[in-house]
């Protein structure tokens, strides 16, 4: 039997979950090791490596990666960050659906998340061609341009839960040998404008004004304020880890 202790005072009442027992100011969980039914589960929409990564970064690891096949076209006139916003409900609703038929999910969390690189209300596309890739890094060279990614939680109980997160990134300025040769890694592939922070093209950045993960595709800080708001007990896991 595993006993995991934490403040009462620092879990909202909304997150009391079946198995919790308050004694002398605290909260106590008990549960066995093979039983995986001490917290609500929580699914994934996405299936990006990044934000997984991201997310078991903070002790969060997902029940279910259930990708949402969405159109991300922009709207007419749509500007980037309300496409960032719509795209990660669009997502999130997907993934509810889906989770709803599964009886191992059951009632669950959805986290979703969409990333638009803009360069002002331009909207730099999910490269997926060379010619694509070149004419982004071509326009980000030596120049600010602005990550929006939209966040969307869906509780047990249906409600949903939302924030937006801007960061701004300057470049330095590229040569063609650097853009020729960063092609050819193909890193570029499939990432919003062209580029990856967390891998080579983070040295292309000289300047950042926000969160990091964000850009990566998934805000750490605003993701799990958005889940314990809600009652989702993120930091458990760092005791049962310890």
């Amino acid at each position: 039997m595993v006993h995991s202790i934490w403040p009462a005072h620092r879990l909202p009442s909304r997150a009391i979950w079946p198995g919790y027992v308050l004694q002398a100011g605290f909260v106590v969980l008990s549960f066995k090791d093979q039983d995986k039914d001490w917290r609500p589960r929580l699914v994934l929409a996405s299936a990006s490596p990044r934000r997984l990564a991201l997310l078991q970064q903070v002790g969060i690891e997902p029940d279910a990666l259930l990708p949402a096949d969405v159109d991300e076209t922009p709207e007419k006139t749509e500007t980037p960050r309300d496409l960032a916003r719509r795209l990660a409900r669009l997502k999130a609703q997907a993934a509810q659906r889906v989770a709803e038929k599964d009886e191992a999910l059951g009632h669950c969390f959805v986290v979703a998340a969409d990333t638009v690189v803009a360069l002002g209300r331009r909207i730099l596309p999910k490269t997926e061609t060379m010619d694509e890739a070149a004419a982004c890094l071509r326009l980000l060279s030596g120049r600010q341009h602005r990550v929006y990614t939209g966040v969307s939680v869906i509780t047990p109980k249906g409600s949903r839960r939302e924030r937006l997160v801007e960061s701004r990134v300057r470049f330095k300025r590229l040569s063609p040998e650097e853009i020729e040769i960063y092609l050819a890694s193909g890193e570029w592939r499939g990432k919003a404008g062209g580029y990856a922070i967390q891998g080579l093209g983070g040295s292309f950045v000289v300047r950042l004004v926000g969160s990091y993960p964000n850009v990566v595709g998934l805000p750490l800080y605003e993701t799990v304020s958005l889940l314990e708001g809600e009652g989702f007990p993120v930091r458990l896991s760092w005791l049962n880890a310890a």
